[in-house]
């Protein structure tokens, strides 16, 4: 059988580290040895050009400069050539430098003591590629190299048979050693478990033994004393057998009918006793749940989808996340919160104008405070779209802020984004903490039962919130958009209030 040689593949690591070395090496001195040479090359060149140069650069003549300088750029290892006057402005580039890089070499050129111009010539790098290519034959050999000294070290290093014999009786004697140790602990282990059964053994039948003689010892007191007991109970039983034997069956049959019955008594009083335990904490529990139910059926009957209503609320407060509103100097919230007024009820008068909305009035005067406005829309008979009223006038006031917000920004003046609410009247404090919670800038939030969602569903659209974790979140519609007519009666209407209310949208 043919071994290989001990850590071959380590010997070939060393071998490829050793090559990589090495041509390293070769490639740093060539590169050195050829950038001496080449800018000796380069410094005579530039001296024979400035002398070839001399009398064009003196007249700057730029035509004979570049027929002298394109000579020099055809030599393979010049890639510019640059010559300046004597006020450093250039007279002729030639060659291609910004492609390739290299060294450059600069000299000035002189007439007598004047400075007349100066050359600057570019001479190209030359890459380790280049190097590695023009010393090929000297990269190959030291590789085959390397690779001929790997098979000779893995033919030379295998091991002999002499030296494969020697390390066999090596491991077999290791083997046989430790065989023998584990057989001497294996023996001493044996006598030691042995010698410890002996010893329990003996203890188990010491004290087996002790334990008979106590117990037969123990047994004959008992019997002694048991038969002097009976003897004494039967003698005294003898004695009182004639008179009282009557008398004792009585009270042995009224004692035992007593027991039982104080048995029976304690028993139920005991379990009256965990009865009435289980009622008193079962109690506030059950209390609690009748609460919690008579709360839900009164919040779905609240909230009924069919509940009747006749008004609606359209509630009206504004995006103010840091609360500028309440930082503000008086003499300038007054006079905002009385332009929202103004544009509020103008608004809604203008709006209840409109055919559409024939039969709905207003109920209150509205006004604008730190917390915002609500107008209460009532329908005068059966036929008046209230809700529709409140949507619309909802937007409308929506569409106007924005114009009066957007203008005030341009102007660098307080304003705030809105955000408004319709509902019915029963459900107006729920809609409050709806829009606190969940509305959002320039959003119109929409909590009507199914009578009122049915007038406005022909004219806008409107979508439910997505997630909710309230019963209310869950009934509670956003407003998405109207159709055309809807929309254009809205901007009629807003053109309408901005025409009213010419005087200045801004305020002091």
């Amino acid at each position: 059988m043919t071994y290989l040689a001990p850590r071959q593949g380590l010997f070939a690591i060393i071998l490829l580290v050793s090559f990589c070395l090495q041509t390293l090496l070769l490639v740093i001195s060539t590169d050195q040895q050829l950038s001496k040479s080449r800018a000796l090359k380069g410094e005579q060149m530039v001296a024979q050009l400035i002398d070839e140069a001399r009398l064009s650069l003196e007249n700057k003549d730029r035509v004979s400069l570049s027929v002298i300088a394109n000579r020099y750029t055809s030599e393979q290892d010049v890639t510019r050539i640059l010559i300046k006057d004597n006020n450093d402005d250039i007279l002729v580039p030639v060659g291609n430098a910004p492609m390739q890089q290299g060294d450059t070499i600069r000299q000035i050129a002189t007439k007598g003591d004047a400075v007349i111009g100066s050359v600057a010539l570019t001479l190209k790098d030359i890459s380790k590629g280049e190097i590695i290519a023009m010393q090929w034959p000297f990269v190959i050999g030291m590789l085959l190299l390397h690779l001929l000294l790997w098979l000779i070290y893995g033919y030379l290093a295998r091991p002999t048979k002499e030296q494969i014999n020697a390390i066999s009786r090596d491991i077999s004697e290791l083997h046989r050693e430790q065989f023998r140790q584990l057989d001497q602990r294996g023996s001493e282990r044996d006598y030691d478990r042995s010698s410890y059964e002996d010893d329990r053994r003996a203890a188990d039948v010491e004290v087996t033994q002790s334990t008979v003689d106590n117990t037969t010892t123990a047994d004959a007191s008992a019997a002694v004393r048991t038969l002097n007991i009976h003897g004494a109970v039967n003698s005294y039983i003898r004695g009182q057998q004639g008179a009282t034997s009557a008398d004792a069956d009585t009270r042995t049959d009224t004692e035992h009918d007593s027991d039982i019955s104080a048995g029976i008594k304690d028993d139920v009083d005991a379990t009256s006793k965990a009865e009435s335990a289980h009622h008193t904490e079962n109690k506030p529990s059950e209390t609690s749940h009748n609460q919690s139910i008579d709360k839900v059926a009164h919040g779905s009957a609240h909230l009924s989808a069919t509940r009747t209503f006749d008004s609606v609320r359209v509630q009206i407060v504004f995006h103010d996340e840091f609360n500028m509103l309440e930082r503000l100097a008086p003499a300038q919230r007054l006079p905002y919160l009385a332009l929202c007024t103004q544009l509020l009820n103008q608004a809604t008068t203008e709006l209840l104008k409109q055919p559409l909305l024939l039969g709905v009035s207003v109920i209150n005067e509205p006004s604008f405070d730190d917390k915002g406005a609500s107008v209460l829309l009532k329908a005068d008979n059966s036929h008046a779209k209230v809700a529709l009223a409140g949507v619309m006038l909802g937007k409308l006031y929506l569409m106007l802020n924005k114009i009066i917000h957007d203008k005030h920004i341009e102007l660098s003046r307080f304003a705030l984004p809105a955000k408004a609410g319709v509902s019915d009247d029963a459900q107006s404090e729920a809609m409050m903490h709806l829009l606190h919670g969940i509305g959002k800038k320039e959003q119109m939030l929409i909590l009507l039962p199914n009578a009122g969602l049915k007038q406005i569903s022909h004219h806008v659209q409107v979508q439910s919130i997505m997630r909710p974790t309230t019963v209310y979140e869950r009934e509670c519609a956003i407003f998405e958009g109207g159709n055309d007519a809807m929309i254009q009666r809205l901007a009629d209407v807003r053109n309408a209030v901005l025409m009213v209310d010419n005087q200045e949208a801004s305020y002091s």
